[in-house]
């Protein structure tokens, strides 16, 4: 991996959707999908005023939310305590030139290394196909 190109590396890392919707929009419905597709929505930042709060503004908006499905979490945490750095999910939005990124971080390889636990990679995979259906709404 270390030979592989930077941009093939974040493309293998990270599942993203491009929408034309403005960015507003989409940050207006992400609590409604939230609860449609059965994520609670922990925690969101504005992170574009935090950098800048901070003396560095950039001059993209940039929202982060962080999500989770506890039932999933918890059977993650019990007996994969190591997947804690990866938790919660997060979703970025954010803007690249006239469009709207909506983006996570691409859990399949995670979800590959839990085959052997049935149970918890048949949810595992249930929440990823979730995630990625509500962002797909997101984008529109």
């Amino acid at each position: 991996m270390a030979l592989m190109p930077k941009k093939q590396m974040v493309k293998m890392a990270t599942v993203e959707f491009k929408s034309k919707r403005d960015i507003q929009a989409i940050i207006k419905d992400v609590e409604a999908a939230c609860a449609e597709y059965g994520f609670a929505l922990l925690h969101h930042y504005n992170y574009h005023e935090i950098v800048a709060g901070k003396g560095f503004p950039i001059d993209k908006k940039v929202y982060i939310y962080e999500v989770c499905q506890a039932k999933v979490a918890s059977m993650m945490l019990i007996s994969n305590p190591h997947f804690a750095p990866f938790m919660p999910c997060r979703i970025a939005v954010y803007e690249d030139g006239d469009a709207t990124i909506i983006s996570t971080q691409n859990m399949q390889m995670m979800i590959d290394s839990i085959q052997t636990q049935m149970q918890l990679h048949v949810e595992a995979i249930g929440l990823f196909s979730a995630l990625q259906e509500m962002m797909k709404k997101l984008k529109g």
